[in-house]
């Protein structure tokens, strides 16, 4: 009987992520984010989708400003008190892109963080007032994820400070960037009812049109299966030429392209809906995961 439910819920979730279909489905209605809880409402939403948020703005001008002519619903994250990372964020924001701070965190690693970097040598008081002018400082936020931080997101008691002050705001999300695989840093904010999600797909670890396609084609791939998925990439010039070309092509491969904010209550909406299916895709989908993560660049330290 177990066996059977499963099967039919995964058939049923197969059914709703086919590219060719169009699903009638029920989403939170748009208070803020639309995170809160608000009358339903029922619209059409393709299934799979796809977030790409663009890490590391700020720095440069011209790679920040071709970064954010991307085609379509891209996400950005500014580093805080960057040179250009006002700028930047305004001119996403007209063009009705997302907009994020890429919140420095320490490394393991002797990586600078440069003005704005949370640290384990920070007392409680220290610590929250770095990281409310850190908030201050990019206009138009809707979320944040961690830049670097592969030694703080594995601290219960830092990433407790993080997202108890997030969760006083109501009013942003939160992407885990998992540049170590003992964070703890999504966990906590699931806890503090933060709206959050993992990053699933590097793009560009390794800086060629080759690599950036098997990580791209792999982003599709957990989309198609899971429903949904997230990448991150940097202003790399290989990275955003490799997005002008993929991005136009994505309808035609049946995916949609929407904000991290949606994503985030897409993927809820999924497995409030449909959790025997969800259970039953990653019961069959765990080997193949193993197996990409043998090929795939170890990313611990270098983000």
């Amino acid at each position: 009987m177990k066996s059977q439910c499963l099967s039919v819920g995964l058939l049923f979730f197969i059914t709703l992520i086919t590219p060719n279909l169009i699903t009638p489905v029920v989403v939170a209605g748009e208070a803020r984010f639309g995170f809160e809880h608000a009358t339903p409402v029922n619209i059409q939403q393709p299934l799979p989708a796809i977030s790409i948020i663009i890490d590391d703005l700020g720095q440069q001008l011209t790679a920040g400003e071709r970064a954010v002519a991307l085609p379509g619903a891209v996400t950005y994250a500014f580093l805080p008190f960057t040179s250009h990372a006002t700028h930047l964020a305004e001119l996403a924001h007209q063009q009705k892109k997302e907009v994020m701070i890429h919140m420095p965190m320490q490394a393991i690693g002797e990586n600078s963080l440069g003005k704005g970097g949370l640290t384990l040598e920070m007392s409680q008081q220290h610590f929250l007032s770095t990281l409310k002018e850190n908030l201050n400082a990019i206009p138009h936020i809707s979320g944040i994820n961690n830049h670097m931080g592969s030694l703080l997101t594995q601290h219960p008691g830092y990433m407790t400070w993080l997202m108890a002050a997030l969760s006083e705001r109501n009013d942003l999300f939160f992407v885990d960037s998992r540049t170590t695989e003992h964070t703890v840093a999504y966990q906590m904010a699931t806890e503090y009812k933060i709206p959050s999600i993992n990053r699933n797909v590097f793009l560009d670890n390794i800086r060629s049109e080759a690599a950036i396609s098997r990580q791209f084609d792999w982003l599709i791939k957990l989309a198609k299966r899971n429903g949904t998925a997230v990448a991150i990439g940097h202003p790399y010039p290989e990275t955003i030429a490799f997005l002008e070309q993929k991005i136009p092509t994505l309808e035609q491969q049946g995916i949609t392209l929407i904000k991290t904010s949606a994503l985030i209550k897409r993927k809820k909406l999924i497995e409030v809906t449909i959790p025997q299916a969800m259970f039953a895709a990653q019961e069959i989908s765990s080997a193949a995961d193993q197996s990409h993560a043998k090929d795939s660049p170890k990313t611990s330290i270098i983000q």
